[in-house]
Order: structure tokens, then C-alpha cells, then sequence
């Protein structure tokens, strides 16, 4: 499966796959939402970056470069921008990911510390001064609540670290990725000629 997802993109002759963009001016690799504002201070094109992460999430672990075609070759001033402009958007998604990541993290341990204080208070109450048999209804309750509570609580902090803290981790890598990646430019071959 691998293999034929691979033949999806051309590769260059020392093995590293492309990564290929298509625009017909620079001004389509950047959101459009503020006009005025300069290169430097654009975002880049949600779809654009959207289709990177995939592209990259659907490679692998291959080496690639990311190559744009436009019209016009941009110049060598406007190459470097685009290009700390990916490693700079790249790297902001990346310190996202890591503070979103960070908070699941503290989140999951809060849950943790919650739902071992609630299993040391369950067991506390259930071996409490008043025997089983003559314990009344709402103390049973009370000490079958604070159980539930603790093993749900304990349950949510181990859910948030086996189904979320490890795509989280891959998003990262993606991103890491993405902005370490080599840059080329090239002109559409119909403009070419």
C-alpha cells in the first residue's frame, strides 16, 4: 500500500519524494483576508497547509522537498521570504500542538491526582466506623458514588494519554518536518517557453 501511495509523487534522483504546489502567482500561497498587510505578516493558505500536513502524514518517514511552480520564477528576495514564511508558520503550528499538548497533559494528571484521592476516600468510607450490614442506604450511596467517581476520573486521564497525547506527538513531528523541509521554486512549463 505503501509503495503505491509513494508512486503518487515524483522523486528526485537522490530518492527524496516532491511535494508539489501549484500557484499561478505568489499572492495564492498566502490568506487573502488582509490585503494590505506584506508577505512577512500573512498566513499562509489554510488549504495550503492543510494539503502539506497530509501529504507529509501520507509519505511517511521519506525524505522530501516541497517544490512551487508559479508563472514567474519569484525572485531570489521573495524565495527566501516565502521560505522562512513556511518555517516560521510551521514552527507557530508546532509551539501550538506542544502548548495544546502540555495542557492535556496537566489536564490528565489533575484527573489522575482527583481519582486517587476519590479511591483513598472510597476505601476510607467503606471501611469507616459503621459495619457493612448496618450502614443505611444513603451511606452506601454515598460510598458507591465516590468509587464511580474515582474510577471515571482515573479512566479520563488515561483515556486523554492513550487517544489524544499520541496524535498529538505526530502532529508535532509533522510540523517539525514541514518547516526543516528544502524549498525550490520553478516556473509552469506552458509559461516557460
Amino acid at each position: 500500500m505503501k509503495k503505491d501511495i509513494l508512486e503518487r509523487y515524483d522523486r528526485l534522483n537522490d530518492g527524496r519524494v516532491v511535494i508539489d504546489v501549484y500557484a499561478s502567482k505568489v499572492e495564492e500561497l498566502y490568506e487573502d483576508f488582509d490585503k494590505q498587510a506584506p508577505f512577512h505578516r500573512k498566513d499562509l493558505d489554510e488549504e495550503l497547509a492543510a494539503y502539506l500536513v497530509d501529504c507529509v502524514r501520507e509519505i511517511g518517514r521519506v525524505d522530501f522537498i516541497i517544490r512551487i511552480t508559479l508563472d514567474a520564477i519569484p525572485s531570489t528576495e521573495l524565495q527566501e521570504r516565502i521560505r522562512n514564511n513556511l518555517w516560521r508558520f510551521f514552527l507557530y503550528q508546532r509551539e501550538l500542538e506542544s502548548a495544546s499538548m502540555q495542557r492535556l497533559l496537566r489536564k490528565s494528571l489533575l484527573f489522575l491526582m482527583a481519582g486517587m484521592v476519590l479511591l483513598f476516600l472510597s476505601l476510607w468510607l467503606s471501611a469507616s466506623v459503621i459495619p457493612d450490614a448496618r450502614r443505611l442506604v444513603y451511606e452506601r450511596v454515598l460510598v458507591e458514588g465516590v468509587t464511580i467517581a474515582a474510577w471515571v476520573s482515573i479512566w479520563e486521564s488515561l483515556s486523554n494519554l492513550m487517544f489524544s497525547w499520541w496524535p498529538a506527538r505526530q502532529r508535532i513531528g509533522l510540523n517539525s518536518r514541514i518547516a526543516s523541509a528544502e524549498v525550490r521554486f520553478q516556473s509552469h512549463p506552458e509559461v516557460r517557453r
